[in-house]
């Protein structure tokens, strides 16, 4: 039987098939965003140094605030000033502070969060950097009580930069670690608040209050040269379309961290429309914008008025009036300063005591703050600190004893920080790259609003009524505490947004 023959076209077909190389297929080209290179190298030895340099400025920023409340004593006496004008000058810095935070906000939102965060340093580098803290020393050389009004309107102006640097601090900072390290800011307001008060019981008594004022303005000199180690945010340049310089940034903070960028290209999409007001009353953020305003000035006027209510709670001594107005009258019926419309009240060590203890209250319930944050989130935790702020108010009412009444101040200092923590970053979260800055920046003059307000009803109100003015506040805190609860966006655990 024959065989049958192979097919020599299979063979070679087969062969051709066997040595034919497979059709190349096209690479999909890797891309990243800033968010994912953020998340991807992590925290570390960077952070720190951001928190630290721009922690400080909060230092400097509480040493300038709490500078008038330690001199209004000495110039009240030196100047022979009334209640009003004492309280003008207080009034003045905070309108300066709510201009300028506006215009900061755009001029952030539009030119750079670095450029503006020039002004962060008290009284604030309106000249060249050399003249470091200019307005504030020239405050320690006023000839009268008007150019001393003018100069502190001028830091106030300068102060109003500081809102920048937490925008800067939460653009760099990994979205786990925002919870955590931004309420840890307070540790720096807290020790540039104490710093003050310290070396006011020294300075004041020895060498005078504008020798005072020129060493708080060491801080900011010394923070010139540190904020030029801070590099623009990487959020703003990839919008405005600088793509380089942000990725240089990224590179820069993965070898500091000796950490790894993402693999691929970095990829964002260019925003011309940035820093726009109208852009905060759009549909999408109109309720939340305008809840988040009734939070701040309600805020701000619950903590300022602490302050202020706390002097004159002390000073009538306490709540209750356990003086007698008999003893009262016949100590001061014929004094020369019942006659006059102004007084001298120089502070005893007590009164510094009294002051240092309030304010250490303004850390005693950072653990809860930061624990309720992370794990209730910025609405819910914002509405019980609120909320808890309305019930010390009203406590206040209590008939008590010293210790008792110093007490009820140390928690309300203590809730009314929790406030302003929690507020801060919901803000700084909320709104995109885009508005961040001028989000921000109208917060902040809604705040000073609230501040302006607190005086007038912390003292004169309180004058006539202590319950009409502790009432008061406690409504405007449970407004507060309703708002916040009912924001529309909960921002736990959200990735900061681009584009709006």
């Amino acid at each position: 039987m024959a065989t049958k023959r192979a097919e020599p076209v299979t063979i070679i077909s087969l062969r051709k098939l066997s040595m034919t190389a497979p059709e190349p297929q096209p690479k999909e080209t890797k891309t990243f965003t800033v968010e994912d290179a953020v998340e991807t190298i992590g925290f570390g030895r960077f952070h720190i140094a951001l928190f630290l340099i721009m922690g400080s400025t909060g230092v400097a920023e509480a040493m300038e605030i709490m500078l008038i409340a330690v001199v209004s004593p000495v110039i009240r006496c030196e100047w022979r000033l009334e209640n009003w004008q004492v309280a003008l000058v207080t009034t003045m810095v905070f309108f300066g502070y709510m201009v300028f935070s506006i215009l900061f906000g755009l001029l952030a939102d539009r030119y750079g969060r670095w450029k503006v965060g020039w002004a962060l340093l008290p009284a604030h580098l309106w000249a060249d950097p050399p003249s470091g803290a200019y307005f504030s020393l020239l405050t320690s050389f006023s000839p009268s009580y008007g150019w001393f009004v003018f100069l502190r309107t001028m830091v106030g102006c300068g102060v109003s930069g500081h809102s920048q640097g937490l925008i800067i601090k939460t653009e760099f900072l990994p979205t786990k670690y925002r919870g955590y390290m931004l309420p840890l800011s307070q540790v720096f307001w807290l020790a540039g608040s104490l710093l003050i008060i310290g070396l006011a019981s020294v300075v004041i008594p020895t060498i005078g209050w504008r020798w005072l004022i020129r060493i708080a303005s060491i801080p900011g000199i010394i923070l010139i040269m540190a904020f030029r180690f801070i590099p623009e945010s990487a959020r703003f340049n990839v919008s405005t379309g600088n793509t380089q310089a942000a990725l240089a940034t990224l590179e820069h903070i993965a070898r500091t961290n000796r950490s790894v960028m993402p693999e691929g290209t970095l990829v964002e999409p260019v925003l011309d429309k940035r820093g726009r007001f109208a852009d905060l009353l759009t549909p999408k953020y109109l309720r939340t914008t305008l809840q988040i305003w009734v939070i701040w000035l309600g805020i701000s006027f619950a903590y300022y008025g602490v302050i202020l209510a706390s002097a004159e709670l002390l000073e009538r001594d306490l709540v209750c009036g356990s003086r007698p107005e008999s003893e009262v009258v016949v100590a001061m019926g014929d004094s020369e300063e019942s006659r006059s419309p102004c007084y001298c009240h120089m502070f005893a060590p007590s009164d510094y005591r009294t002051m240092i203890i309030s304010t250490l209250g303004e850390i005693a319930l950072n653990p809860l703050n930061i624990l309720g944050i992370n794990f209730l989130g910025r609405r819910i935790s914002l509405s019980i600190t609120m909320g808890c702020t309305a019930l010390f108010f009203l406590l206040l009412n209590i008939c008590t004893s010293s210790s008792g009444l110093i007490g009820f101040l140390f928690m309300l200092r203590a809730l009314v920080a929790a406030n302003f923590n929690t507020i801060y970053i919901y803000t700084a979260e909320v709104y995109p790259t885009t508005m961040r800055a001028l989000g921000m920046g109208t917060s902040g003059s809604l705040c000073r609003i609230g501040a302006m307000m607190a005086p007038f009803i912390a003292q004169v109100l309180m004058s006539a009524s202590i319950l009409g003015a502790l009432c008061l506040f406690a409504s405007v805190c449970v407004v507060c505490a309703i708002s916040a609860f009912t924001l529309p966006i909960e921002t736990k655990g959200r990735a900061l947004q681009q584009v709006k």
